[in-house]
């Protein structure tokens, strides 16, 4: 069974193996990940908690990155003793998704 996993699973495979492994019908573990798909689109909205906790494997959050204002005469990190001139970057958000435990365990 290593060799199954020896490469990164497209989404036909991954539900395949989910279905035979659960004993539950394709249809139905389409089902759940498209359940767990808006859960989680729903603690990441703008307004919601910003943060989705998948018990023991991962930690989904958001970040809000503040504008950076336009600078002038920075000291460049490629090309020392001159300056450069940085563009102003808008607001963003970000996603960062963190291993929790189970997960960190599971790859050592």
């Amino acid at each position: 069974m290593s060799n199954f996993y020896s490469a990164p699973l497209s989404k036909t495979q991954m539900l395949n193996a989910i279905s035979e492994q659960t004993s539950l019908s394709r249809k139905d573990v389409t089902a759940v990940m498209d359940s767990l798909s808006s859960v989680i689109e729903g603690h990441l909205r703008p307004g919601a908690a910003g943060v989705f906790k998948m018990p023991g494997l991962m930690k989904i959050s958001v970040v809000d990155k503040p504008a950076a204002p336009a600078r002038y005469g920075v000291p460049n990190p490629f090309q020392p003793g001159t300056t450069m001139d940085v563009a102003a970057k808008p607001a963003s958000r970000r996603i960062k998704v963190s291993a929790m435990k189970n997960l960190k365990a599971m790859a050592g």
